[in-house]
């Protein structure tokens, strides 16, 4: 959808024209209409003026039928053109949407390699509730990933409210305790504001009821050029780290999940050791494993990483569209729950380029 501002360069070239802005939508629909319009009155024209229409043989029965056969079919395909042109255009608006909330990440990122992936449950919807981010920082790679309460289209607003705060305090808060800071302020910002918005009749003031039982789960990492790694987790599943093995990192409890419950006055930062050259580390949102098949059978997602590690060191565009694809076969294309995957591998110290990573193409969105 066009906004005011966006539209006012428009609007002036118009006018210019000759041609009044609020006009257009009006031409647009009327010009949509048009095709059925016509085809509706050549039907009404034949039975009233045509004299075989008046008829009563049976030659004038098929005659009639066959127009009208035609002036059906012609309605028919006028509808599917025009409910195919907006379909087009809201794929666009949504494959928009998806690059401005989640932008694709650089191939290489400060020395690491850099390779994601997003499935979302909601039929139709190129964006769900999970969330992924990484920049380059004075203080060294930061990174998030989190998954909204719920699914589909009713999360991006949640997911906005994160990643616009994200992208702001990753630069601008030299701890990461004050990152996590700014994205509860924002997560209780936009919980404020749905409250306000759905609860109207409270004139402006916090409603009895606000939406307490929405909330993000959010892993923050910083992954200094050294190697050391340090995280603050809340309520997200810890991320595994690829070497000679496939190793869940412990973190401790985690913290509780953005608009649950307040932070702490204080938490500490986790330390997670190095992420050594060549090792890879691997995130994801609780869609993977929580995703079962046909007989209720969990997704095997460590033993799918163990045989990823098998060939070191790991191309993380192979591992994300390697898992993508595992997760669709175990679950037949039904999945339950938005999936967010999101691969770094420590590149700092060369480390030779993978074939895979030449010919694997980058994974795909799948409604």
């Amino acid at each position: 959808m066009i906004g005011i501002r966006s539209w006012a360069p428009l609007r002036g070239r118009l006018s210019a024209y000759g041609v009044r802005a609020d006009r257009v939508p009006r031409v647009r629909r009327v010009s949509t209409l048009a095709v059925p319009t016509v085809w509706g009155a050549v039907a009404i024209t034949y039975k009233l003026v045509c004299p075989l229409a008046q008829q009563d043989s049976l030659g004038a029965r098929i005659a009639t039928s066959a127009v009208f056969f035609v002036v059906g079919t012609g309605l028919i395909v006028a509808v599917r053109r025009a409910l195919l042109h907006e379909l087009a255009q809201v794929r666009e608006v949504a494959g928009a949407a998806q690059r401005v909330l989640l932008r694709p990440l650089p191939p290489r990122l400060d020395g690491l390699a850099i390779a994601a992936g997003q499935l979302s449950a909601h039929p139709g919807a190129a964006v769900g509730g999970d969330l992924y981010e990484a920049v380059a920082t004075d203080h060294g790679v930061r990174v998030v990933i989190g998954d909204v309460r719920g699914h589909g289209l009713t999360a991006i607003g949640a997911v906005a409210a994160i990643l616009g705060s994200f992208r702001e305090a990753a630069h601008d808060e030299a701890e990461l305790t004050g990152v996590l800071r700014r994205l509860e302020r924002a997560m209780q910002r936009h919980l404020r504001e749905r409250s306000l918005a759905e609860h109207p009749a409270s004139c402006g003031t916090e409603p009895d009821s606000p939406l307490s039982e929405e909330f993000v789960t959010v892993l923050l990492l910083e992954i200094r050029p050294d190697g050391e790694m340090f995280a603050l987790n809340c309520g997200h599943p810890w991320p595994y780290r690829l070497g000679r093995r496939a190793e869940r990192l412990a973190g401790g409890d985690p913290l509780p999940p953005l608009g649950a419950f307040p932070l702490p006055e204080t938490f500490p930062v986790r330390s997670c050791g190095r992420l050594l050259p060549g090792d890879a580390l691997f995130l994801h949102t609780d869609g993977v494993e929580d995703a079962r098949n046909s007989r209720g059978r969990f997704f095997p997602l460590q033993e799918s990483l163990a045989a990823a590690v098998r060939t070191a060191p790991v191309a993380p565009k192979s591992l994300v569209r390697m898992v993508h694809e595992a997760l669709l076969r175990h679950t037949g294309g039904r999945l339950s729950d938005d999936v967010a995957l999101l691969v770094l591998r420590n590149d700092r110290r060369r480390v030779p380029q993978q074939p895979s990573e030449t010919v694997v193409p980058r994974a795909r969105t799948v409604t």
